[in-house]
C-alpha cells in the first residue's frame, strides 16, 4: 500500500491526460487506501475492485505507458487477488 500511495499520484500526474481513465484508477485507490487506514477489520472493497477491474480493462497496461504505470497496474491486481482470495 506504501508504494501504491507513492506511485499513484505520481502516475497520474504523469498519464493523465493521455490516460484519462487513471483519474478514476485514483480515486477508487484512494477511498481504499482510506478506508483500510480506519482499521475496520472486515471491510468490504468487492465494489471497488469490480469498478477497477472495470476501468483498467482487468489490469490490462497501455502500451505507451511507464514502468510505474504498470507497476501500479501489476499491484493493484496483486492486492484485488488477495483481497478476493481472503473472501472465498
Amino acid at each position: 500500500m506504501e508504494t501504491l500511495e507513492l506511485y499513484v499520484p505520481v502516475v497520474d500526474r504523469v498519464h493523465g491526460n493521455a490516460h484519462p481513465e487513471f483519474h478514476g484508477v485514483r480515486r477508487l485507490f484512494e477511498d481504499i487506501a482510506g478506508r483500510v487506514k480506519e482499521t475496520e477489520p472486515e471491510l468490504d472493497f468487492s465494489r471497488e475492485f469490480e469498478l477497477l477491474r472495470d476501468i483498467t480493462n482487468n489490469y490490462a497496461v497501455p502500451c505507451d505507458v511507464c514502468e510505474t504505470y504498470e507497476a501500479v497496474y501489476t499491484m493493484l491486481a496483486e492486492l484485488d487477488e488477495a483481497y478476493q482470495a481472503r473472501n472465498k
